[in-house]
């Protein structure tokens, strides 16, 4: 285990810490001007500024050693004789530090709705070992905003190893395209080990439903007899809507869009409930769309969901 004199000067962040009496008054009005408002309190013994020093914070030294452990090792080192005051610069924005301090600090939490600023509040989070912020974000994870962005969302749980939330998160990208370009990025972000448990996931999906609709009540491929003229039927047209599911599983592996518009509107789909036995006074309908769509639906469902 690293001591505090190796964590704070060795492989954790480098903070600028100056007290204020080595300020002009004039910076010492100017840190007053800038002080964000619910950090304000001349109660608060040390004074945190965001990068460029636009805004600061005045917090209690109690706070920061009890919610971070990189803080609490920072202060168990010798300290100045007057400590109070003390300004210390770090290096990250106000839109970062502000719902951070607010977490440690008690108080509301406006809405977090945006997956970089998570992002970025996790990073500094886990950069100043807290782990009070990364619980109260894991939490999150699992709100309908987030889940609307369900990629992102399993990107960075797969990175903070939040098992549960990629689950949820998997199934809910097996209704995204991964070959449309708008997700490039965030899968080159992946670990190579969360990107393959996405693709065999929609894999077996895709699989397991091909080789469902090979099986009874399905009819094969092959040629057949009517069975009320005895005359020879071929399935032409199932084949072809079975391939159609397939490509679109492969798109869009959730199946919803299989199911309404697919077996409604697609051609393929059209055809099969048109399809008859050829011979003239038979012409018996070949396939049961209704049937069929609750079948298809009940295979879909029974498919695995999560990675």
């Amino acid at each position: 285990m690293q001591s505090p004199e190796e964590t704070f000067h060795g492989h954790a962040p480098i903070l600028l810490v100056l007290p204020r009496d080595h300020a002009m008054d004039v910076q010492e009005q100017s840190v007053t001007d800038r002080l964000h408002p619910l950090f304000a309190s001349p109660d608060g013994d040390v004074v945190l500024s965001a990068r460029g020093g636009q805004t600061f914070f005045r917090v209690h030294t109690y706070t920061l050693k009890t919610t971070s452990g990189f803080f609490r090792a920072m202060y168990s080192l010798p300290q100045s004789k007057s400590p109070v005051d003390d300004i210390i610069y770090l290096d990250e924005d106000a839109e970062v530090l502000e719902p951070l301090l607010r977490m440690v600090s008690g108080l509301e939490l406006p809405p977090l709705t945006d997956c970089d600023l998570i992002e970025k509040i996790l990073f500094v989070a886990e950069k100043y070992e807290m782990p009070g912020p990364i619980s109260t974000l894991r939490l999150l994870a699992s709100t309908q905003d987030l889940l609307n962005n369900p990629l992102r969302l399993y990107a960075f749980a797969c990175r903070h190893g939040w098992e549960e939330e990629a689950k949820l998160a998997s199934k809910q990208t097996l209704k995204l395209d991964l070959f449309d370009p708008c997700h490039q990025e965030t899968l080159q972000q992946l670990p190579s080990k969360a990107l393959l448990d996405l693709l065999n996931l929609r894999h077996r999906r895709r699989e397991q439903l091909r080789s469902r609709l090979d099986t009874t009540p399905f009819v094969s491929g092959a040629t057949a007899n009517c069975v009320r003229c005895d005359s020879v039927i071929e399935y032409h047209t199932w084949r072809e809507l079975k391939y159609k599911i397939v490509l679109e599983m492969d798109r869009r592996p959730q199946g919803d869009t299989v199911l309404d518009p697919g077996l409604n509107d697609w051609p393929e789909a059209k055809a099969c409930w048109r399809a008859k036995c050829n011979k003239k006074d038979c012409v018996r309908l070949l396939y049961d769309k209704g049937e069929t769509f609750r079948v298809i639906r009940q295979c879909i469902e029974e498919l695995p969901s999560t990675v």
